[in-house]
């Protein structure tokens, strides 16, 4: 439906009472790693299985028997699939055998630039160029040109300017475009940025006009 331009972004969970909001259950964490692990075996199978030949997987989550694997995605190799978190072990590890992207999200930039470092050296150890890997990042935006403006629009999501400035990408352009570059300097290749408020439109306007450029 989008023309081979969907990405797939596909984690263990971590939000417990979103899982009880939803009745979805919310095993250990070894489990739904044991899971993600499964899926990511089973989705990446799929995709790759040729027109006419079937996919089989014995695991003990997601047993499946002979699929055909349809529909097929429009990209070659399947969809390119987004794997983040701050992991040491598990998720770097299946972020070098799944992912077409890795991703660092809510975390200062050193912290991003360390995770990248053992996404990589992971990598050279599993025989992967990390270079194949896009290396990403994420951060709430609060953009205000005048003290004002920048209050207005962290009250509107329920936090402090200040604790904002510090966990995230807040402050004046400059402020925020100096913030970026920190995390382009650890090797931030991709930046998403989260707008919690949407009915602010003009802010937007603004992020787009400041930091597009």
């Amino acid at each position: 439906m989008s023309g081979g331009r969907v990405e797939l972004g596909l984690g263990a969970g971590w939000y417990e009472a979103e899982h009880a909001a939803y009745g979805i259950p919310f095993p250990s964490v070894g489990e739904r790693f044991d899971r993600l692990e499964e899926q990511l075996a089973v989705i990446t199978g799929l995709w790759a299985t040729p027109p006419g030949e079937t996919f089989s997987h014995a695991g003990a989550h997601y047993p499946v028997v002979d699929s055909p694997g349809l529909a097929k995605p429009v990209q070659v190799g399947g969809v390119p699939i987004i794997i983040g978190g701050g992991g040491k072990r598990r998720t770097p590890s299946l972020a070098v055998r799944y992912a077409a992207e890795f991703n660092a999200a809510f975390q200062p930039a050193a912290a991003v630039g360390e995770l990248f470092a053992r996404v990589r050296g992971l990598a050279h150890e599993q025989g992967r160029d990390p270079g194949d890997l896009v290396y990403s990042s994420a951060q709430v935006v609060c953009l205000g040109n005048d003290d004002a403006t920048l209050r207005r629009r962290a009250a509107a999501i329920g936090r402090d300017v200040d604790e904002l400035r510090a966990n995230g990408l807040a402050g004046t352009r400059a402020e925020v475009a100096e913030r970026l570059a920190a995390f382009e300097a650890v090797g931030t290749e991709r930046m998403y940025l989260q707008v919690l408020d949407l009915s602010d439109l003009d802010h937007l306007t603004e992020i787009a006009d400041a930091l597009l450029p």
